[in-house]
């Protein structure tokens, strides 16, 4: 089968790698689609993802696709389930996974059917990967499907910073994690929702979305228009993008007991923290690793609202282009080319 993958200076490449095996609790999985994450994927790349240094990597995490052939003991899917995050693992041919799912074929596992017969958390057999494996609505397009995976890390850290109804939140990026963050706040009653970035057309997507208010950071001072509407500060204050400068900027506009919270992984890992402009009692949280089974409970009710119409993964793609062009997707994103998000379509 074909797959991307990226050698340990950077260099992309098409290579045939051998179809992954699969044990009884296993399914193998056509790969349908899969979503470029400029987070994971772009620090593979750059060699900057936090402890992983295994080249070389198939690239890959976003995926969708289609159950083909059922181990054994599988109970809980059939052939032809469209499902989501399948994965190669452990190292096919000389290839380590970078999660893999750029690949013609990658694999799923029943994990209810392990736990039934002893081999849940806490075996050897067993990966947390495969709570959020799971089954997508028929009417729901694959293609588009490759968003759920993004909705249900952003939704499952929304839940673990704490976020409720009426609580207020500024968000640094309009990238696709910022307009889902900005999205998801304005259905769960989060607001007033104030979103910073620096290209006016990424604002006009999160006012869409759902922002109260929309600036472009290198127009006006933050600190200003953000203690402007809320005088008091945020409760919380949302790092969508991944630069450090931010938690220090956010400092002084966080209210008292507020919350500066970070998503995802940072290319650096360190920086020197300056609360001098913060409230006396403040926190900062990162969520840089999503929970599988917090994704897996996201799961319901991400598709709830994709099927009731509040929530459209189509808003959130700019592009989608054939697998044989993959390595031009990435320079699109190495180049900042990509509106929104890229998917990858087999």
């Amino acid at each position: 089968m074909k797959s991307l993958v990226v050698d340990d200076k950077g260099q992309l490449s098409v290579a045939e790698v051998s179809k992954p095996g699969y044990n009884e609790y296993q399914m193998l999985v056509r790969v349908l689609s899969c979503g470029v994450c400029n987070g994971t994927d772009t620090k593979l790349i750059h060699g900057t993802f936090k402890g992983f240094d295994t080249y070389p990597a198939v690239l890959g995490h976003e995926g969708v696709g289609e159950v083909v052939e059922l181990g054994s003991k599988v109970k809980y899917f059939k052939k032809g389930d469209i499902v989501l995050l399948p994965f190669l693992e452990g190292k096919t041919d000389q290839y380590y996974s970078g999660w893999g799912a750029f690949s013609e074929y990658a694999v799923i596992g029943d994990w209810k059917a392990m736990a039934e017969d002893g081999k849940g958390p806490g075996t050897p057999e067993f990966s947390e990967g495969y709570y959020a494996q799971q089954i997508v609505p028929k009417e729901i397009n694959p293609v588009s499907a490759s968003m759920i995976v993004t909705f249900r890390e952003v939704l499952s850290a929304i839940k673990r910073f704490g976020m409720e109804a009426n609580k207020t939140l500024v968000i640094f990026g309009a990238g696709p994690v910022g307009l889902c963050f900005t999205r998801f706040a304005k259905l769960l009653g989060i607001g007033p929702i104030v979103l910073f970035d620096v290209i006016d057309e990424k604002l006009t997507e999160a006012k869409k979305m759902g922002a109260d208010y929309v600036f472009n950071s290198t127009k006006v001072n933050v600190s200003e228009e953000v203690h402007r509407i809320l005088p008091e500060g945020a409760d919380f204050v949302v790092d969508a993008v991944g630069i450090n400068q931010l938690i220090n900027q956010s400092m002084e506009l966080i209210k008292y007991n507020g919350k500066i919270c970070c998503y995802g992984i940072s290319p650096k890992l360190g920086m020197e923290l300056d609360w001098s402009k913060a409230p006396y009692n403040w926190t900062l949280q990162f969520v840089q690793w999503p929970s599988k089974f917090e994704e897996a409970e996201a799961h319901r009710q991400i598709v709830n609202w994709i099927q009731m119409g509040v929530l459209n993964p189509d808003d959130f793609i700019s592009d989608v282009i054939e697998f044989d062009r993959i390595l031009d997707a990435f320079e699109m994103v190495e180049n900042r080319k990509a509106k929104k998000k890229i998917v990858i379509k087999f």
